[in-house]
């Protein structure tokens, strides 16, 4: 009878893999052994609030301003556009291609009112800020109390 040796964290690295594949894909980043054509991306954001508005920044490499439109519906931050590949590859042979190109959209569930006829946008070296006042009704507002 042949012994096998107990390895108790044998599993763990497939699990490990697994949950990693499940988060990229998740999360838009390449997968190993993926396509380029068949990876999706989604652009990171970051979101804080001010006083009077909330702000989100959104990382947009190698993305063109007039390929991106932004809208809003109701409590609905919708964000679309399209970052192009480089029409000169098609002569080449690629040895590895890590980039995603392609279409892209992200919804963003505002958590807050805002004014959208008022929301601005600004677009600088790869990165889009989008500013959105806050409603009337969620700004801070101070009470004078009349003393007697």
């Amino acid at each position: 009878m042949a012994m096998e040796r107990w390895e108790p964290f044998r599993n763990l690295v497939d699990i490990q893999d697994e949950v990693n594949r499940m988060l990229d894909t998740f999360v838009g980043r390449p997968m190993a052994g993926a396509t380029a054509q068949a990876r999706t991306w989604l652009p990171a954001i970051e979101m804080h609030e001010t006083k009077d508005d909330l702000v989100l920044k959104v990382e947009l490499p190698g993305v063109n301003e007039k390929d991106v439109a932004v809208s809003i519906t109701g409590d609905l931050l919708t964000i679309k556009g399209e970052r192009r590949g480089d029409d000169a590859t098609k002569d080449r042979k690629f040895l590895r291609v890590e980039r995603v190109y392609g279409q892209f959209e992200r919804l963003i569930q505002l958590p807050m009112a805002v004014q959208a006829d008022k929301v601005r946008a600004a677009y600088r070296d790869g990165m889009l800020e989008i500013t959105l006042p806050k409603a009337e009704e969620l700004k801070p507002r101070e009470i004078k109390i009349d003393i007697q």
